[in-house]
């Protein structure tokens, strides 16, 4: 073309035709007059045609109505086929398949009109001549696909901006890969071009959709990424099983590649896919586990028409619980917690989404025996599910009168009370911290496990008590997860407090669903464990969540080890040296076959404790529990809740350092990387409990 000879030209052409395209849309009955007003005046021309331009020989109030008459015709078909409703820059095989057999259509009943006409000898203006209705056909047909294909090769020259664009890898080469290619190609602000699709299916690979080639899995090597230039891959599979979609994603990751995902269907904005909509995947994509199958019969028949308490309702579980208890055709939920802001933001989200739910929400303190009376006296409930708790290990380290106040009270108070209004069934959430618990939280929470299991030995007790366990889940509140999140948005350092550290993790919904599921399995005085998978190495998780944001670990965002804090483990464990399990009917929830706690002594030191609580010395508060949980220990068996440490990559001047080995990073080991560490009281690490 001349044009190329004259780049500059060519680009100022460009942009010029894109802001055209960027400003202007135009609406589907500009589209559809358009169309309609070009059918009729093609008639008219092809009637001249006929004539061979003879225009003398026209009879013009003939050609006129019975133009009317055919345009009649095909705005009907227009309307119903819906030919004009496309977006004339993004047509596709599917808009030209639409148009001819709009059309043809059109064709099939005008020619039946004329010879209906000519039949019954009706009026001679429905007598029109085949020789038109051909010539018209065949004039509205191309001229109509060509408008829309010269539209599109204009908008396709417009934004072939090459500067801008990043490379992109489908995975999937079906229905749905084929509408992103469609769809990321169109738009023009985004800067995508597509390099190729992949697809697990033989059959396709080495084949070419749309002239884009079609790959195997295997091309993921650094060798055909560094050549290609390839930036990003679009996920483009619905059926497909989290445990692949986690090893794509992983391998895409490794790679460093950016991983977007397309959204279901039912997601899509006004039933079409949009640029915008594609999403960087998340990180529970990563966790690569089948998703959870309930019991949905036992469970509904559980929840049938009962009045259900939620303590700690505001918070990461206690919401997610209440939502999941919406699904359900429960009688009353009743929202206990103290935290305001939280419980208003739940408020307003139950009000919205959940219309179905009846629910009471009450600002409440678990501790407060006289205000909780009155709610189990006005409410009567019926089922409990027991979720208050404080659970910042470095918090409670330097606070554990409130942690024995929050917790321990807070069980005790409700379990009281649950027995003394016959709940029926209660069900309280615990952590796996509470296993050789080695800090302030962890050991309360196995002191509210002894509750439990203490007030389920007592004679005459009819309620049903339930201990659920588990570990860490994603995103709750005040976890490990919104900490690297906003030390990436603020461009690092990620903090990790040891290179070995390691942690359990699940979702916030997998982990209520099972709580709901353990809590009717119909037995008593029962904990239960939950199937977490495989430990993470939290300096994985680091790692994978700067790739998940398109960066890349140690080039763009550092990841630096801050020390372990006190009272922190390297590795948490569901059970005791002296645990085992059972099965049960869900192979995800096992039955922990713990040593029975029968000593009602154990309450009396408790009540002891809470009676004279502010009168005693951290270190008192510490003793007291390891009088019950003589596994608790403390760092050399001292109370040390204001000691902290934190590790730096190099060791300042004049200061005692002590080297720890280098360590392996997102699989990849960091040859003659060591890191010291040194006393500080800076530590800002939050703990990753539920």
């Amino acid at each position: 073309m001349i044009i190329d000879r004259y780049p500059k030209l060519k680009d100022l052409v460009r942009r010029r035709v894109l802001k055209l395209f960027l400003r202007y849309n135009l609406p589907r009955w500009v589209v559809f007059v358009a169309d309609n007003t070009l059918i009729f005046l093609l008639f008219l021309f092809s009637y001249l045609v006929r004539l061979n331009f003879a225009s003398e020989e026209i009879n013009i109030l003939l050609s006129v109505v019975q133009g009317l008459i055919v345009t009649g015709v095909y705005v009907v078909f227009s309307l119903v086929f819906k030919s004009y409703a496309a977006i004339l820059r993004h047509t596709t095989l599917t808009d030209v398949a639409l148009l001819f057999v709009d059309t043809t259509t059109s064709l099939a009943v005008t020619v039946g009109i004329s010879f209906i006409g000519r039949f019954f000898e009706w009026s001679g203006y429905l007598m029109i001549p085949l020789s038109v209705i051909l010539i018209h056909y065949v004039f509205v047909t191309v001229i109509l696909f060509f408008i829309r294909l010269f539209v599109k090769i204009v908008f396709r020259f417009a934004t072939m901006n090459k500067r801008t664009t990043k490379k992109v890898l489908i995975y999937g080469a079906g229905e749905m890969g084929f509408i992103v290619k469609r769809v990321i190609l169109s738009d023009p602000i985004a800067g995508f071009a597509v390099t190729g699709f992949i697809d697990d299916n033989r059959r396709l690979q080495g084949f070419k959709i749309n002239g884009i080639p079609v790959y195997g899995p295997e091309i993921f090597t650094n060798n055909f990424l560094l050549k290609n230039r390839i930036n990003t891959l679009i996920i483009a599979i619905s059926n497909i099983s989290r445990g692949r979609k986690s090893e794509i994603i992983r391998r895409a990751m490794d790679s460093g590649l950016e991983v977007l995902e397309t959204p279901s269907i039912d997601n899509w904005l006004h039933g079409r896919l949009e640029v915008g909509q594609l999403r960087k995947v998340r990180l529970e994509d990563l966790l690569g586990r089948d998703p959870i199958r309930l019991n949905l019969e036992l469970i509904s028949l559980g929840l049938n028409n009962k009045t259900i308490l939620v303590t700690g309702a505001a918070g990461s579980i206690g919401s997610e619980i209440v939502r999941q208890l919406a699904r359900f055709n429960t009688k009353n939920v009743i929202l206990v917690d103290q935290a305001e802001t939280p419980m208003f933001h739940i408020k307003n989200e139950l009000e919205s989404r959940y219309l179905n739910l009846n629910f009471n929400l009450l600002l409440a303190d678990v501790t407060n025996y006289e205000k909780m009376e009155l709610i189990f006296k006005e409410f009567r409930p019926e089922i409990v599910f027991h979720a208050a708790a404080y659970k910042h290990v470095p918090l409670m380290e330097d606070h554990p009168h409130e942690a024995f106040r929050v917790n321990v009270g807070g069980t005790k108070t409700i379990t009281d009370l649950s027995v003394k209004y016959g709940v029926s069934k209660f069900v309280m959430v615990s952590s796996d911290k509470s296993v050789n618990p080695a800090n302030v939280m962890g050991a309360t929470k196995r002191l509210c496990e002894i509750i439990v299991q203490s007030k389920a030995q007592e004679a005459g007790v009819k309620t049903q008590f339930v201990i659920t366990r588990f570990g860490n889940v994603l995103g709750s509140n005040g976890s490990v997860i919104p900490l690297f999140q906003k030390q990436i948005r603020e461009g690092g350092p990620v903090t990790v407090t040891h290179p070995e550290i390691t942690r359990y993790f699940m979702t916030i919904p997998e982990a209520c669903e099972l709580v709901l599921e353990a809590g009717f399995m119909g037995k008593d005085d029962e904990i239960y464990v939950f199937d977490m998978g495989k430990p993470v190495p939290i300096v994985d998780l680091a790692y994978q969540m700067i790739r998940l944001s398109g960066l890349v670990p140690e080039r763009d965002i550092e990841v630096i080890f801050t020390g372990l804090r006190p009272g922190e483990k390297l590795f948490e464990e569901l059970l005791t040296d002296r645990e085992n399990t059972l099965p049960t009917h869900h192979p995800k929830i096992k039955i922990a076959k713990v040593e029975k706690v029968k000593e009602s002594a154990h309450l009396k030191v408790i009540d002891e404790v809470l009676i004279k609580l502010y009168t005693m010395s951290k270190q008192d508060v510490v003793n007291a529990i390891k009088k019950i949980v003589p596994e608790y220990l403390c760092s050399n068996g001292k109370y040390n809740g204001s000691f902290k440490t934190r590790a730096i990559h190099k060791s300042e001047p004049g200061e005692d350092s002590q080297t720890i080995n280098p360590v392996s990073k997102g699989g990849v080991s960091l040859p003659g990387r060591s890191i010291t560490a040194k006393a500080s009281g800076d530590n800002t690490q939050p703990d990753m409990e539920v």
